[in-house]
């Protein structure tokens, strides 16, 4: 099936019968992606119903109406998800082995497991049927992307007019990788490398994130950010500031964090601008990405935490700006020195620190 737009995959996804979002409980081979029997667990499995196969494809033409934004039904789901069931609906198949693993470390209710942040503070302005109306005719993956990457929702990355030529894909959305679904926090670098994996895929190197950030894929000038030349804070979701917030985030400790620091992100693809040329979303602002980098000094891959967040107003400054210890830039090759560790024990987690998966191009058979 070939992916002809996000109205596509919402009929796909609401309207056809059988077809949600339940991915997560059903078996899959790693491999070849064939569905296979679900499989007892050590932890109960949450009741979800049956899932599509290919959540990122669309239905022939015959399957449904052709989608209009008048066409985008309610979603009786909240917007900031609260069970574990709903959380791991969002995650594509993975295999049965995968599942003790993923249980364990993405779960709702604090900062012990990857979730949407603490619902009693976050506050999220656009709606996910407004951020689906607001990617109206988007192809956000073509058939061609998805036989080099041979995964759903990755784009290759590439500079040279070849998309061929990719070494590299990248996930479209900040982990889960959903079109407007809000990005998963609380997710320690070394947390997150190991849940990429169990999707066949593994953490971004940062070189890989930054091209991915600033390539033109015809070969043209490289952009200071995803989305232009030109500092934009309303590109992106960049302009929540937490000055006047209650109750005052006190970062302190992790539980502090947890119980006073808002994350206010919005659904993944609401600010259309804020995408770059290969077709990646909001490599500025909404969450901060952790990826990995390689230190030559200490010669062993370490963690590396690049983008900005919501509140990058507080912090924002223009490359043409003189430099000062409370604010920083947010081009794509900014390359900071934020909560360095060894990647065998990146365990650093925030409230507004989430990453999104890479996986090596599939040699040619």
């Amino acid at each position: 099936m070939v992916w002809s737009g996000v109205f596509a995959e919402l009929i796909w996804r609401y309207l056809i019968p059988g077809a949600v979002l339940g991915l997560g409980l059903v078996a899959c081979n790693a491999d070849s992606g064939a569905e296979a029997s679900s499989v007892p667990s050590a932890h109960p499995a949450p009741s979800l119903p049956a899932p599509s196969a290919e959540p990122w494809s669309a239905p022939s033409a015959s399957a449904a109406p052709s989608a209009t934004a008048s066409a985008i039904p309610d979603d009786p789901r909240p917007l900031h998800l609260t069970t574990q069931a709903e959380l791991l609906a969002l995650l594509p198949p993975f295999p049965p082995d995968a599942r003790p693993f993923i249980e364990q470390h993405v779960s709702p209710g604090g900062f012990s497991a990857m979730n949407q942040g603490n619902p009693e503070l976050a506050s999220h302005s656009i709606t996910r049927k407004a951020c689906l109306e607001g990617l109206a005719g988007v192809e956000l993956q073509t058939a061609e992307q998805r036989r080099i990457c041979g995964h759903e929702g990755m784009v290759p990355i590439y500079d040279d007019g070849d998309p061929s030529s990719a070494k590299t894909c990248i996930d479209i959305f900040e982990f889960p990788n959903r079109a407007c679904e809000l990005p998963f926090v609380w997710a320690g670098p070394t947390i997150a490398q190991g849940l990429c994996k169990k999707l066949g895929k593994r953490l971004c190197k940062q070189d890989e994130w930054m091209l991915a950030c600033d390539a033109d894929p015809t070969g043209g000038e490289r952009w200071k950010y995803a989305y232009g030349n030109e500092l934009d804070l309303t590109a992106c979701n960049t302009s929540k500031s937490k000055k006047g917030l209650e109750p005052v985030c006190d970062p302190s400790t992790v539980k502090t964090t947890w119980d006073t620091c808002h994350t206010d992100t919005e659904p993944s693809g609401a600010f259309p601008r804020c995408r770059s040329r290969l077709g990646v979303y909001d490599l500025h602002g909404n969450v901060a990405e952790a990826m990995t980098r390689w230190d030559l000094e200490e010669k062993e891959t370490v963690s590396q935490l690049k983008g900005s967040a919501f509140f990058y107003v507080d912090v924002a400054r223009k490359l043409s700006e003189k430099p000062e210890k409370t604010n920083y830039p947010d081009h794509c090759r900014h390359d900071p020195r934020w909560h360095v560790q060894p990647m065998t024990r990146a365990w650093h987690v925030n409230y507004h620190l989430g990453f999104r998966c890479c996986a090596d191009v599939p040699a040619a058979k």
